[in-house]
């Protein structure tokens, strides 16, 4: 009898339907009234459903978000108590729920940040003040904690092209590069991308040189194909994309093409118009750009020989204001975050041919400003 009882529970479990799997995916927020903090959901890699938004911590408009390499510790440039900060938090995850707690926070003392990230090695991480026009070095530990501010360097100059937008430098991004041995810092206000030399031993950076993007562009993020080779930078003013060169050995950058977004005519009715994010897609194959005013994401082929891009479609966001997004790790699913339709809608990602899908998934979420998506080792499995 026991023996039949055994039998019938693994023909049980043979014929169950497999666990999905699930993606932690974590929403930095504007100051609008209506967020409280960093928000959390799960993305179903199978289906492309989002679970309910839930409050994940308390922090005033923490704008944008980084992941420790280790995925236990989450990074959030925001204002406590008043006061703008960067700011670490450890992610603890139980029972398929996953939670925030504050474990440190440093003052930036030159405003707030725009953006965040971490170096590899997590021995630093770097911090855009926009409205002061700096670069922030800070401290981590082997925890991943925040411990100090290692370095301020203020940017200088401003192309003056766009009037009140590039009177002064706007430091708007930071990152690395692949092999981790260069800090890039794209600023709106200069139109160039400051590049740093990062020195892995002390965590510190030192001035190396500039990229310059075409007048008036005013540059906001970049992302590194997955090659290396090439570099896309997102012109946030005049809605294109500057193609690179990248010279891995000496960390320079040479502009080869700068391609619109959206096609002027197009514009031309609109009254707010700029870019927001970008991203490479895992394969290499296509880059996407968001198109804030227009309220659309934008489709690329990258030409496997030359890295230059074309244009596949231009989708329909399905949210107003559409300041980020995110691509899953396989590249499968994208999140586009509508900062003033409070709601983050999910699409499907064709793999042949790049173009975006609505998959019908959108929840609401307060003022969606960074998408920030768990890494791929920490999938969480769901029944």
């Amino acid at each position: 009898m026991n023996r039949i009882l055994l039998m019938g529970a693994v023909l049980a479990m043979l014929s169950a339907p497999a666990a999905a799997q699930s993606i932690d995916v974590w929403l930095g927020t504007s100051n609008n009234k209506a967020s409280q903090g960093i928000y959390h959901t799960q993305l179903n890699l199978e289906t492309g459903r989002l679970s309910e938004s839930q409050l994940a911590a308390e922090i005033r408009g923490p704008g944008f978000l980084a992941m420790h390499p280790g995925g236990k510790k989450l990074y959030a440039v925001g204002t406590l108590e008043g006061t703008p900060v960067v700011a670490a938090y450890s992610i603890s995850n139980q029972r398929s729920k996953s939670t925030l707690e504050l474990s440190s926070s440093v003052p930036i003392d030159d405003g707030g940040a725009a953006h965040v990230s971490v170096a590899p090695g997590a021995k630093s991480l770097l911090t855009a003040q926009y409205g002061a026009g700096s670069t922030g070095v800070f401290e981590l530990d082997s925890n991943g904690d925040v411990v100090a501010r290692r370095q301020l360097i203020k940017h200088e100059g401003g192309s003056g092209v766009v009037e009140r937008r590039q009177d002064s430098p706007h430091a708007h991004w930071t990152g690395f590069s692949p092999d981790g041995r260069f800090a890039f810092v794209p600023d709106l206000g200069i139109d160039g991308v400051v590049i740093y030399k990062y020195d892995a031993d002390s965590g510190k950076i030192a001035k190396h040189g500039i990229a310059t993007t075409p007048p008036g562009s005013g540059p906001r993020h970049m992302k590194f194909h997955t090659s290396g080779r090439w570099v896309y930078v997102l012109n946030e003013l005049d809605l294109s994309i500057s193609v690179f060169e990248y010279d891995v050995e000496n960390g320079t950058m040479k502009i080869k093409q700068t391609i619109p977004t959206v096609s002027k005519s197009e514009l031309a009715k609109e009254q707010f118009k700029s870019c927001s994010e970008i991203r490479v897609h895992p394969t290499g194959r296509f880059v996407y750009a968001a198109n804030r005013g227009h309220d659309t994401i934008t489709a690329f082929k990258v030409d496997a020989e030359t890295g230059e891009l074309s244009v596949i479609e231009v989708e329909n966001a399905r949210a107003v204001t559409p300041r980020n997004f995110n691509l899953t790790p396989d590249g499968r699913w994208a999140l586009v975050g509508g900062q003033d339709s409070h709601t983050l809608s999910s699409f499907s990602v064709d793999q042949e041919t790049g173009e975006l899908s609505y998959n019908r998934s959108v929840i609401s979420t307060p003022s969606p400003i960074c998408v920030l998506m768990q890494p791929e080792d920490n999938l969480i499995r769901l029944r």
